[in-house]
Parts: structure tokens; C-alpha cells; sequence
């Protein structure tokens, strides 16, 4: 009899762990894939890269040296910390780079434009940002806010391309420094939330990234608002973060490097994107290998290695480190030492003033 009940216990527990199985969500179905291919992990960038795309928000008063040790593992020389911020803090934050690490980082300043329109707002942000460039800040870092949430003191949207700002853009032209700029984001956010939205996993985890249509303006309508202001200031550097968010459409990202020559791209956060399409992503770094720009956006070590690999290597279809942002595999796109050089460092040192350039080999 006990054998019997043992059995039947054992019946009970196969069926509901069959019956669990089979209703497994989107969101646990992660399967190991059985594929079994050449190649493995590169946890090292084969040459000394600059991230151009980094955020250390307490950097005022912070320890770097555990950062630091961090970034020898991965041979990152350079981090740009695009939150500097501005005034004290921002002071606060070149003073302990200085004492501690000088060539290892630099800092961004940034921008609020809480206030556009009153009386002597534009002449003091100018100012300002003059004074921050004294004090060490390297380039100026937009955030996704100016489009998305700014308001004037009327209670307007202050557009992108809003020309209450253009002595902003026109002065960092005029200091030699870059702007670096997020505008918007991936347009699936914009659109339905349904079956055929492909960012369907990231909008139901995170549900506060969803727009509706014209929230606070059409996807298209802020696109083109950066558009028109990178080329009404033809003199001032602008890099585009996170590829301007057409890293899915390298067509027309091609067409739009062609029309506005002082945009640059940084590759933060979209390196799925170049993992799915290897030979088209190969063939647009060949073809615009002087205006790609290494950087990653969030300081997580261990997501590195992704990038690596999609960059470095020809390994098939290997995973990627965010479910949500990308369902799919990643693919090398192995692109040669001298495309790899510029990416990594040389066309960083090209256009943000002051970087130690004997970190880097020629």
C-alpha cells in the first residue's frame, strides 16, 4: 500500500508540474538554447575604449577607486560622466577626479530649463554653462527632459529645437565642446501597446515608459525638432545618443549622418539592435566609422562583455543581458582593428577636449 500511495504522489507531482509548464508566461519562458557553436565571452575590449555615455550621480564626494578597478578589468581608460550637473556640485566633481584619478575621468555639465522665458533666463544659462567649461566640464549632456517635460513660464512644451536656446548651442560651437544629447525615446513606446508591439515585454514590465500618441508630442514631431537643431547650429558638435534611436533603421540613420555632418552617434543602450542585423550593422560602421562613438549608459560591469562581443567577435547567435529590451540573440559583427580603434577611442579623442591621449595607442 505504500508503495502505491509513493506512486501515486510521484503521478501528482509530474501532472502539476506538466500542468505549471504549459502555463508558463512570456516573461519566465527563457529557454537555454541548444545550439552549439564556436565561440565564448569577451569579457576585455581588445583595445583601450572611452566611454562616452556614463553616469556616476554621486561623483561630488564618491570613492572611484572600486570604479576604477572596475573599469582596468574591462581596459575602459576613459569614463565621461555626463552627470556633472553644474556650480558647486560640478566643481565638487572635477576636484575629486583631480585628487584622485585626473586621467581617468571627466565630466559633462548639464542644463536646467526650468524657467525658459523669464527675463534673463537664456543670458544666465549661457553664463553659466561658460563657467562650468572654466571649471573643468568637458562637453554638456541634454537630458531626455527637454522635449519630454520642460515647460516654459507660459506652461509650453519647450520644443527641442526651441529658439530661446539657440545661444546655448551656439556657445558650446564656440567653447569646442560637444553636446550630447538624448532626444525622446525607442518610438514603440509611442505606439499601441498590442501584440504587434515589439517593446511589448519592456512596456508591460515597466508600464510607465508608455506614451500615448501625442504624449507630450508625436514621436516623429521630437525627432525632428533635434533634427532642425542640429543643423541650424552647423559650428557646435552634437552626439546623438543611443544612435538617435534609429539603430533598427540604419537606412535612414545613414541618410541622416549624409544631411547633418556635425552629428556624431554613441551606441549606448542599442546594441541589441546591431546584434540582430550583423551584416548590415557591419556595413554601416565600415561606411561611417568616423562618426561612431563607444558608450554604454548605465555602470553595470557586467554587461560590458555584450558589447564586446557584438563588436569584436563573429560568434552566433549568443544572449543577450536584458530579456525586456531584446527577445532575440545577439551576432558578431566582427569589425576590423582600425574600425574598432576609432570606435572604442579615436573619434572620442577627436571631439571632446582635454583627454589624455597618451592612454591610447596611435
Amino acid at each position: 500500500m505504500l508503495k502505491f500511495y509513493s506512486i501515486l504522489l510521484f503521478f501528482i507531482a509530474f501532472s502539476l508540474c506538466s500542468l505549471r509548464a504549459q502555463d508558463l508566461s512570456f516573461e519566465e519562458y527563457n529557454p537555454s538554447s541548444t545550439l552549439v557553436v564556436e565561440g565564448e565571452p569577451v569579457l576585455k575590449a581588445k583595445f583601450p575604449f572611452i566611454d562616452i555615455h556614463g553616469h556616476q550621480y554621486r561623483m561630488a564626494d564618491q570613492d572611484l577607486a572600486p570604479v576604477v578597478a572596475a573599469m582596468d578589468t574591462l581596459n575602459l581608460q576613459i569614463m565621461v560622466n555626463l552627470s556633472g550637473r553644474s556650480g558647486d556640485y560640478l566643481v565638487q566633481c572635477v576636484d575629486n577626479i583631480k585628487n584622485n584619478f585626473p586621467n581617468r575621468f571627466v565630466v559633462f555639465a548639464n542644463i536646467d530649463f526650468e524657467g525658459v522665458g523669464r527675463d534673463g533666463w537664456t543670458e544666465n544659462a549661457v553664463k553659466q554653462l561658460e563657467e562650468d567649461c572654466n571649471n573643468g566640464a568637458r562637453g554638456l549632456k541634454i537630458y531626455k527632459s527637454l522635449g519630454l517635460r520642460y515647460e516654459d513660464i507660459q506652461g509650453n512644451r519647450v520644443a527641442v529645437d526651441d529658439p530661446r536656446l539657440d545661444p546655448i548651442w551656439a556657445k558650446c560651437g564656440e567653447l569646442g565642446i560637444p553636446v550630447l544629447i538624448h532626444t525622446a525615446d525607442p518610438k514603440p513606446f509611442w505606439d499601441d501597446f498590442d501584440s504587434d508591439n515589439e517593446r511589448w515585454l519592456e512596456l508591460k514590465l515597466r508600464p510607465r515608459r508608455k506614451r500615448g500618441a501625442n504624449n507630450p508630442a508625436p514621436w516623429e514631431q521630437l525627432i525632428a525638432e533635434q533634427h532642425r537643431m542640429f543643423k541650424k547650429h552647423p559650428n557646435t558638435t552634437f552626439i546623438n545618443a543611443h544612435m538617435g534611436w534609429y539603430a533598427n533603421d540604419l537606412g535612414t540613420l545613414g541618410k541622416l549622418l549624409d544631411e547633418i555632418p556635425n552629428m556624431y552617434v554613441g551606441i549606448g543602450a542599442i546594441i541589441a539592435e546591431l546584434g540582430r542585423q550583423p551584416r548590415t550593422a557591419h556595413a554601416f560602421f565600415i561606411k561611417y566609422q568616423d562618426r561612431i562613438l563607444f558608450g554604454k549608459d548605465s555602470w553595470k560591469p557586467e554587461e560590458f562583455p555584450t558589447y564586446f562581443r557584438v563588436l569584436e567577435s563573429d560568434d552566433e547567435y549568443f544572449p543577450y543581458h536584458k530579456k525586456y529590451h531584446a527577445f532575440w540573440a545577439m551576432y558578431g559583427l566582427d569589425l576590423p582593428d582600425e574600425v574598432l580603434k576609432k570606435v572604442y577611442y579615436k573619434n572620442a579623442l577627436k571631439i571632446v577636449p582635454g583627454l589624455d591621449r597618451s592612454l591610447f595607442p596611435n
